[in-house]
């Protein structure tokens, strides 16, 4: 192995499950492998729904002492949630997770101070019920947020519970619908306005930044030798996954970060808060090395894993095999419908959706996978055309990358539905852009394109070639009611 290849770990924690991934990087190499993977799972308590985050918190632990002697480590996760810290740094109860119900009706409130136009002016963020703004204003008045001297978000709360340092990853704060992305600086005029306390937010870090390293009771628990630094890594997950984009220079390209959520947009070099975007609910996150990520959310495979969760299924492929057997496009519905937001019968909600525009309803359980493949597709197309639309810009290829970049059918659905080629992988691409930060920041990788180069000829892509008639796709979209490609 040669002198310039360091080992990496990723600590890449999803809505549904926690992993540890170590990475091997070298000018020429780019190795990864699973050390630890643990599940995330959610808690119904009387107050509400809320994150197992020390069951969490111990997975990275298991996974750390997996992983063995590495270089440095970086964490990245899901956005918007938080911790809460009291005086003395100790955790003010489990977070509150973004689908509990205490945001409900929230946005009003907010509007009514700052109007809608002039807070996507401001923060360039689509509106999203659970943004952090919101969780913040629906906390005022609680204990926990009168108590609280410091917000965390969750990857941050991790890399200070390994550190004891803490600090706010840029393209996770920009999730926040806090940050302005022109300045990359707090948006301090709205949040005044609102009542929230920025102070409560450590100082701003950027990926590559050092983040401490870890303490040493934690390398007690690991087994490892120190010093281990943390790094500082793209901590949202999409900006981690965007990373490791494998396009080429110059190269014109849509991206689908799938998993459970679909992100599907752009990379720019300026946001777009037209009046245009706001209404076609875009969101403009800060990216890595100054890129912004124009993307609208799109609920994913969140719609299967949670029609399989009702089921008792845990094996997707037969149903998939199946699906691909039946005709495309008998029944759609509109994904990214609030009304799947929440969890609970997910197959019982997609026939409702059916028969309300006059749809068949899905009868077997294959059908309602192919109902949700052949919807996911057409939202990929719907989210693809606009973003082109709204940012003048055109888009050659689609890069899928995420979970979503193991499933064939949706893979080639999606290039039929947009009449794009697809290039699908690589799949863990959220623990591959972790990694690579960290490379980069340790004079493994190069800047610039270097990591994105290094991911196109050390990863497995599968193309997927556009086929069928536009029309078709046409047709089925105006079934569920949403706009598609320009006026």
């Amino acid at each position: 192995m040669s002198e310039r290849t360091k080992t990496f770990a990723a600590v890449d924690l999803g809505a549904s499950n926690g992993r540890v991934m170590v990475g091997r990087v070298g000018p020429d190499t780019l190795r990864l492998s699973e050390a630890h993977r643990f599940p995330n799972r959610p808690v119904h308590l009387p107050e509400g729904l809320r994150w197992d985050i020390l069951g969490l918190y111990g997975g990275v632990l298991d996974g750390l002492r997996a992983a063995g002697q590495v270089d440095s480590l970086g964490v990245d996760s899901w956005a918007v949630d938080y911790g809460l810290l009291d005086a003395h740094g100790a955790l003010l109860g489990n977070p509150v997770h973004y689908r509990d119900r205490r945001t409900d009706a929230v946005a009003e409130k907010v509007w009514a101070t700052v109007p809608p136009d002039e807070l996507y002016r401001s923060t360039g963020i689509q509106h999203a019920p659970f943004n952090t703004l919101y969780q913040l204003v629906a906390a005022q008045g609680t204990p926990q947020l009168a108590a609280a001297r410091r917000l965390l978000l969750i990857p941050d709360l991790i890399t200070y519970w390994l550190t004891g340092e803490q600090g706010t990853e840029l393209t996770n704060a920009s999730t926040t619908q806090l940050i302005d992305p022109r300045t990359r600086d707090w948006a301090r005029g709205p949040a005044a306005r609102l009542s929230v306390d920025l102070g409560l937010f450590a100082p701003l870090r950027r990926p590559g930044d050092p983040a401490g390293p870890l303490l040493p009771h934690v390398l007690e628990a690991t087994g490892l030798r120190g010093p281990v630094p943390v790094t500082t890594v793209a901590s949202h997950d999409t900006a981690s996954a965007v990373a490791a984009v494998p396009a080429r220079p110059g190269e014109r390209f849509a991206y689908l970060c799938t998993g459970t959520w679909s992100l599907a947009g752009l990379e720019l070099d300026a946001p777009v808060t037209t009046e245009a975007s706001r209404a076609a609910n875009f969101t403009n996150e800060l990216g890595v090395d100054g890129t912004i990520r124009f993307l609208r959310n799109i609920m994913g495979l969140w719609l299967i894993q949670e029609c399989m969760r009702t089921w008792g299924e845990s094996d997707i492929a037969p149903l998939l095999a199946e699906a691909a057997q039946l005709p495309a496009l008998r029944s759609v519905v509109d994904a990214a419908d609030p009304a799947f937001l929440a969890p609970g019968s997910m197959p019982e909600r997609i026939a409702t959706a059916c028969r309300a525009t006059g749809q068949p309803a899905p009868a077997t359980r294959a059908e309602t996978t192919r109902c949700i493949l052949d919807s996911l597709a057409l939202a990929h197309r719907r989210a693809i055309h606009e973003a082109q639309h709204l940012a003048d810009r055109a888009v050659d290829v689609v890069y899928v990358v995420g979970g979503g970049a193991r499933n064939g059918l949706l893979c080639q659905l999606t290039a039929d539905a947009c009449g794009l080629p697809v290039v699908a992988g690589p799949a863990e691409a959220a623990a591959l852009g972790n990694v690579l930060m960290q490379a980069r920041a340790h004079g493994s990788v190069g800047d610039g394109a270097a990591p994105r180069e290094l991911v196109a000829a050390t990863q497995p892509l599968t193309r997927y070639e556009p086929s069928g008639d536009q029309a078709v796709w046409d047709a089925a979209d105006r079934r569920t009611g949403r706009w598609s490609g320009p006026s």
